[in-house]
């Protein structure tokens, strides 16, 4: 360590361990926090926002920055510590464009804006929730406005906070493509969702027992209990206070058996890309990973490739079959296999099956850019969200509870986070195909040994933390760029054979 970078040392570990406050406020906050603490731990998390940006904004920083990144202070640096101040100098960069009392009055206004979300979505109240989303989209534009470089758009801005290889132009080529090729092939495969039944996911399934199911799939995975815990919430998510200590949360519903287990096997892909990331970069800026568009990746590896594969369960479907005999013990397991791969335009993305989610994103990326570009009010949103599901679906949502409010982003701010998940399914199919010329990963699943498959996800991915991005590291294990044709490719192989299509 250069004696630059040690006495930086001391202001990463102060703004290392209020972010780690921050993100404990809301894990407490989305699990068992009563509701009404929401207006008041506001002001805490103002609080902690104002001291984290003060810890790194400051002259003390600024000048340590400046020195450590001369050529001369880079080549006594390590790899990682480059990384670092990498990283830092974005942080810096962004933190340092806000002003401190706007940037207070986000974190506040997002930790109540949530609350007011979940409440919205229960009570199906849109107008409860807009007038929160209008201001946290007018503090988001102005930041992006703070931040934008020369000829740079605000929503670009904000899509590099998430995953700084895919813009405007990338997505659009990539999301024209899945249009060209997806949407023609669930019109077909619509023609012929009635072959597939599924009526069995729709009966009564009891909770405790799904909880206790769930905790087993997640363990089969390889989620470590001694490092990670499962929470409840209304939309499942993964927080992270460091690779010790990970945290996931779950969502359950009596008359759903699909939704919970594939939902805490997405949350698990999360967790375990971060309790692989190595102990000599957790409790840094580069001790999360590469990007969203990376961590969406490993979560649907794991929730759609892997899990919705015949290998995967025939281990372990035994299992699930004596949790709940009285529904399952004449479904065979090549129904089941077929049950939840059935595909079928819907309304709600968590729920979605491979082959429409992608629509989901699209229809959510074009919103967000219309709203970035002040193509639309908060007030017109929910006729645009229902018209495009109109238009691209061929279904319209009749709640504002199943269609604008579903999704818990927005009451965050996370505006350009969506395309990560489609990013994510993409890089998952094409690391699926690599990693299939490199192990034979179906006798792994067939063997209920995923633990090569998960080592070579940590030895290739997961370790390097934020050190790589996302292209550099699909370069690095499959010896390519990223390339889209490996999705598509999937999704139209597994749904022709599935639904016997000649397209």
């Amino acid at each position: 360590m250069s004696k630059t970078f040690e006495k930086l040392q001391p202001y990463l570990d102060k703004s290392m361990a209020l972010q780690t406050a921050r993100n404990l406020f809301e894990w407490d906050d989305q699990t068992t926090a009563p509701f009404e603490a929401a207006e008041y731990t506001a002001k805490v998390v103002g609080i902690l926002s104002d001291e984290y940006m003060k810890s790194l904004v400051n002259e003390d920083v600024k000048k340590l920055l400046k020195k450590l990144q001369e050529e001369k202070e880079q080549q006594e640096l390590t790899e990682k510590e480059r990384a670092i101040i990498r990283e830092l100098s974005k942080t810096y960069e962004e933190l340092e464009s806000i002003p401190p009392d706007e940037y207070r009055e986000f974190n506040e206004l997002a930790s109540v804006s949530n609350r007011k979300w979940a409440k919205a979505k229960k009570d199906n109240s849109y107008e409860d929730f807009a007038p929160y989303l209008k201001k946290i989209i007018e503090l988001k534009k102005k930041f992006a406005c703070y931040r934008a470089k020369k000829g740079q758009l605000p929503y670009e801005v904000l899509l590099s906070d998430f995953d700084e290889c895919f813009m405007i132009p990338e997505l659009d080529q990539f999301f024209e493509k899945v249009k060209q090729e997806i949407i023609p092939l669930l019109k077909e495969v619509a023609k012929k969702a009635d072959t597939i039944d599924k009526s069995y996911n729709y009966l009564h399934y009891d909770i405790q027992k799904q909880k206790e199911f769930c905790r087993f799939l997640s363990g089969y995975i390889g989620f470590d209990f001694n490092r990670g815990v499962i929470a409840e919430s209304a939309h499942p998510f993964t927080l992270q206070l460091h690779n010790h200590d990970v945290r996931i949360t779950d969502r359950y519903m009596e008359d759903n058996l699909e939704s919970a287990m594939f939902s805490i096997i997405h949350e698990s892909g999360h967790a375990l890309y971060e309790m692989n990331i190595d102990d000599s970069i957790t409790q840094t800026l580069v001790g999360g990973g590469a990007s969203m568009g990376m961590h969406e990746s490993q979560s649907r590896f794991y929730e759609n490739i892997i899990a919705r594969s015949q290998e995967f369960w025939e281990p372990i479907y035994n299992r699930l079959q004596s949790t709940y005999p009285e529904n399952l013990c004449n479904i065979t397991l090549k129904h089941f296999i077929k049950g939840i791969n059935k595909a079928a335009p819907s309304l709600i993305r968590t729920e979605a099956d491979e082959l429409s989610y992608p629509i989901h994103i699209i229809i959510r990326y074009e919103i967000e850019k219309m709203i970035f570009q002040d193509e639309v009010s908060v007030e017109e949103l929910p006729k645009v969200w229902n018209q495009k599901y109109q238009e691209y679906m061929g279904i319209s949502p009749t709640t504002d509870s199943e269609g604008i409010l579903q999704d818990t982003h927005w009451s965050w701010g996370e505006f350009g986070y969506f395309p990560s998940y489609a990013i994510g399914s993409a890089v998952a199919s094409q690391l699926y195909a690599c990693m299939k010329e490199k192990m034979p990963l179906t006798q792994y699943l067939k063997e209920g040994n995923l633990t090569p498959i998960r080592e070579f996800l940590r030895d290739n991915i997961h370790k390097y933390g934020a050190i790589k991005n996302t292209k550099q590291l699909l370069k690095d294990v499959c010896g390519e760029d990223f390339n889209a044709d490996y999705y598509v490719n999937y999704l139209k192989d597994k749904y022709r054979k599935l639904y016997d299509l000649s397209i």
